[in-house]
């Protein structure tokens, strides 16, 4: 059983991930979403939303799971057995931030990173920019799942109500 890791934080998930999780599932036997903690930062959603809203978009796909995870993801993808984690790319930008990680990575276990260039009708699409886009009353048609869409826009509604927004 050849197990892969598809770690981030999907605050919220997009189609680029949906991308990356889909494909990845055709080359592994099993591929685990794998949403982090990361303390250091203040989400838009609570990490059980996330999950949530993982297992929502990728129910679809037999051989896919959602968890979650804190620390190294390299330490997570040991500790459940993953062969390797899966990366997008979606232009230079993201290989040189996430190149020096697969190398440090790669020191500290023998967990391969596998790089997957994004889709390009999604390789302008980051979590934050539709948080931007949406949180300013845009449009992300076709660039986040519909559920998550109306999911971000009725988190705005319930900030703007609370006069945080």
């Amino acid at each position: 059983m050849r197990r892969a890791v598809c770690p981030g934080t999907f605050d919220p998930v997009t189609n680029g991930h949906l991308d990356v999780v889909r494909r990845a599932s055709l080359l592994f036997d099993e591929v685990v979403v794998a949403a982090g903690v990361n303390s250091a930062k203040s989400g838009l959603f609570t990490l059980e939303e996330r999950l949530e809203m993982l297992r929502e978009v990728v129910a679809d796909l037999g051989n896919v799971t959602v968890d979650s995870f804190g620390g190294l993801v390299v330490d997570y993808c040991t500790s459940i057995g993953a062969v390797a984690m899966v990366k997008g790319l979606r232009g230079p930008g993201d290989y040189e931030y996430e190149l020096p990680m697969a190398h440090m990575n790669s020191r500290m276990s023998p967990v391969e990173t596998v790089f997957l260039a994004t889709d390009p009708a999604y390789s302008f699409v980051s979590s934050s920019l539709m948080k931007v886009v949406l949180g300013n009353g845009g449009q992300a048609d076709g660039l986040l799942p519909p559920a998550v869409v109306d999911r971000v826009k009725a988190r705005y509604a319930e900030l703007a109500e609370g006069g945080q927004g």
